[in-house]
């Protein structure tokens, strides 16, 4: 394998990594309180950081996605995480 795929995969994966580990500390957070909050944040930072990684280097090269398709999949992820979280924000418990 070419050292410098490894390199930017491994670079890659660190934010959705963390993003996974933040995620589950909210859903924690929601399981224990019953905040509706903490689990809208938890959707929204996977969303946000996990899910797009999982699109652009698993779900893409397994289902032969164009590159457009694949910037659409992970631009609405975005768009549905960021609402996710604004809608947290709101803070309605």
């Amino acid at each position: 394998m070419n050292p410098d795929v490894t390199i930017t995969t491994l670079a890659a994966a660190l934010p959705a990594v963390l993003g996974l580990f933040v995620s589950y500390q909210a859903y924690r957070g929601y399981r224990r309180h019953g905040s509706a909050t903490m689990g809208l944040l938890a959707v929204g930072i996977a969303c946000f950081t996990a899910i797009p990684f999982a699109v652009q280097s698993l779900v893409a090269p397994t289902l032969a996605w164009s590159d457009a398709l694949t910037l659409l999949a992970v631009v609405s992820t975005y768009n549905v995480g960021l609402a996710a979280i604004l809608w947290s924000l709101r803070g309605d418990d």
